[in-house]
């Protein structure tokens, strides 16, 4: 097992999609979380404050671990997210965590 960042680039004016998908995106999420092998997630507001409101995401941020690269692709590719047209590009690439150690 290996280490995987995802990051997930929304698609202009996605905040109503992203809101619809959210929960069953958490779920995912939840799941990874549960088997012990999510490092952390979350959305990158985009405006310089936790709660953006209106102004929304411009996208996010994974880090878990993944068997290989291609599981974390597919992982990432079956994301509700991706589904809902919220993220417009997915990039997968592996990571090596260094601090905190």
């Amino acid at each position: 097992m290996m280490l995987y960042a995802i990051i997930g680039t929304d698609r202009p004016d996605s905040l109503a999609a992203r809101q619809a998908a959210r929960p069953a995106h958490l779920t995912r999420l939840e799941q990874l979380q549960e088997e012990g092998r999510l490092v952390l997630a979350g959305p990158f507001p985009a405006i310089d404050a936790a709660n953006p409101g209106p102004a929304g995401f411009t996208g996010s941020l994974i880090v878990a671990e993944f068997p290989s690269l291609a599981d974390a692709t597919a992982w990432a590719e079956a994301d509700p997210y991706v589904a809902a047209s919220v993220y417009e590009q997915v990039t997968v690439q592996p990571f090596k965590k260094v601090f905190p150690r």
